[in-house]
C-alpha cells in the first residue's frame, strides 16, 4: 500500500483550489472543509457569517513518492494571490484567508523556506500574506460542497471563477496531471 500524508490548505474559495488538487497526479483524495477556528463542526454558513475564525479549505491526502510536499505548495501559491489578506479576487472575509495548516514539522520547514524564497524572489509585487500554522481541526463542508465545480460546472461562479483557475492549473503543470 502506497504511503500517503496529508495537508490543509486554504487559497479563497474551497471550490477552485480542490478542482485543482483534484487534477493533480498523486492526489488521492481531496475534501473541502473548514479548519483553524474555534467553533466544532460549522456550518457553511456559520464560517460565512465570519465569527467562527474558521478558514476555507481543503484536506489533500497525496502520496509524497509521486509528488513531494514542494511541488504541493508550488501550485498552491500559483493557483492564488497569497499577497491579500483576508480576500481572493471578489470573496472577501477572513474565511477566505491564504493559509497552509501543516501537519508535521517537515510540511513546516519547507512552507517557511519556500515562503521566503517566493518573497525573495520578487514573483509577487507585494510580501506574501500566506499564514503557516500548525493544523489542529478540520470539519468537512456539507456534501453539497464537495467536488463543487465536477458537479457543478456550469453555474456562472464555476465558469468565471474556477474554469480560469483550472485552465491555468492545466497549462503551468500539465506534466502533473492524471491520466
Amino acid at each position: 500500500m502506497a504511503k500517503t500524508e496529508i495537508i490543509t490548505l486554504g487559497a479563497g474559495c474551497f471550490w477552485c483550489i480542490e478542482a485543482v488538487f483534484n487534477r493533480l497526479e498523486g492526489v488521492h483524495a481531496v475534501r473541502s472543509g473548514f479548519s483553524g477556528g474555534h467553533v466544532i463542526n460549522p456550518s457553511y454558513r456559520e464560517v460565512c457569517g465570519k465569527k467562527t475564525g474558521h478558514a476555507e479549505v481543503v484536506e489533500i491526502e497525496f502520496d509524497p513518492e509521486i509528488i513531494k510536499i514542494a511541488e504541493v505548495f508550488e501550485i498552491f501559491w500559483s493557483m492564488h494571490d497569497p499577497t491579500t489578506i483576508n480576500r481572493q479576487g471578489n470573496d472577501i472575509g477572513p474565511h477566505y484567508r491564504s493559509v497552509i495548516f501543516y501537519h508535521n514539522e517537515n510540511q513546516r520547514k519547507i512552507a517557511e523556506e519556500y515562503k521566503v524564497a517566493l518573497n525573495n524572489s520578487g514573483v509577487f509585487n507585494n510580501p506574501i500574506v500566506t499564514e503557516i500554522t500548525k493544523w489542529i481541526n478540520f470539519f468537512p463542508a456539507e456534501n453539497y460542497h464537495q467536488d463543487y465545480f465536477e458537479l457543478n460546472g456550469t453555474e456562472p461562479y464555476c465558469q468565471f471563477v474556477v474554469r480560469p483557475k483550472i485552465e491555468k492549473f492545466e497549462k503551468k503543470f500539465s506534466n502533473k496531471l492524471r491520466d
